[in-house]
């Protein structure tokens, strides 16, 4: 049940497979910028009248505060928590750190590199998160054998050395204050609506005003709105060359059969995770497990494509 030590070749040929995906990951991310700068400026504003931070200052505190998602300790003290993650148990324990020995030891990593963490769900599902963090559901780490446990860990950790989960990581920060503004404009609509509609029966010009107000909140929300919805939909054209990258790097290490394994546990189990939330922008961007069973199986019978 030991991990296979993947050759010179097989590394060399599963990095270069994960260049591109690496590069094209941080596509969302340089989308996201300007709408980010925006938002930063919005709230940067009030802050004005009360000191004298200049803007870019501003910006790089929010920038080097988003830098604490890569600390390992920060990562497994507040990252797992946010997350809804938990410590295995015992009996997760046992099962999921043999599964992560043999894939460290096949990659000449430490075994304490990466922080294992096991979310409470009855879904069949693993991501990874930040630079150290990656997670099973609980479901997942019960059901699954150790074999296809190998293969779930091989693909996430292709998504830790591919960077994938830096460009991920990065692109959730940066979209904090612009969902924080789609938020506030929505809600300042619907206080300007009520307003129209309690005291513009004293006043037309205050109901006219309450209405004009209403339309620019709902303008300023929709806007950043549009923009988490654009850069979502990018990040998950994105996300499947990804996961294709990330299956080619898994097989390279000598676990695809593993993986294909769990996948087909996926399509026994039914459609897989439903998109909710933080966790569903992951999961949304995951190909169809029928597709990748396919192409793991061919990149078995021609590794060299």
């Amino acid at each position: 049940m030991g991990g296979r030590r993947t050759t010179r070749r097989q590394q060399g040929r599963g990095a270069r497979t994960v260049e591109r995906a690496a590069v094209w990951a941080f596509v969302p991310v340089a989308v996201m910028a300007p709408f980010t700068l925006l938002a930063l400026a919005v709230f940067w504003l009030p802050l004005q009248l009360v000191s004298d931070v200049p803007f870019w200052w501003f910006v790089v505190a929010f920038l080097c505060l988003g830098l604490l998602l890569f600390v390992r300790p920060f990562q497994a003290a507040v990252l797992t928590p946010l997350l809804g993650a938990r410590h295995p148990d015992p009996t997760e324990t046992d099962r999921v750190t043999r599964a992560w020995r043999a894939i460290a030891q096949a990659n000449n990593l430490p075994a304490d590199r990466y922080v294992l963490r096991v979310l409470p769900s009855d879904e069949l599902n693993a991501f990874a998160c930040g630079g150290h963090l990656m997670v099973v559901t609980s479901f997942a780490a019960a059901r699954l054998s150790e074999e296809q446990l190998r293969g779930v860990l091989a693909h996430e950790l292709s998504h830790h050395l591919g960077l994938h989960t830096v460009a991920i990581t990065i692109g959730h920060w940066m979209s904090v204050p612009v969902v924080m503004l789609a938020r506030i404009g929505f809600f300042f609509e619907n206080v300007s609506h009520a307003a129209a509609q309690s005291f513009g029966r004293q006043s037309p010009v205050i109901e006219v005003v309450g209405v004009l107000t209403a339309a620019v909140f709902r303008g300023a929300g929709w806007v950043f709105s549009l923009a988490l919805r654009a850069v979502d939909a990018i990040g998950n054209y994105v996300g499947h060359s990804s996961e294709f990258e990330a299956d080619k790097r898994a097989v390279a290490m000598g676990f695809g059969p593993d993986l294909a394994s769990a996948l087909r546990a996926v399509l026994a189990g039914g459609s897989g995770p439903r998109p909710i939330g933080w966790r569903g922008r992951l999961s949304a961007s995951h190909p169809a497990a029928r597709t990748r069973v396919a192409r793991i199986e061919a990149l078995a019978r021609n590794p060299a494509r």
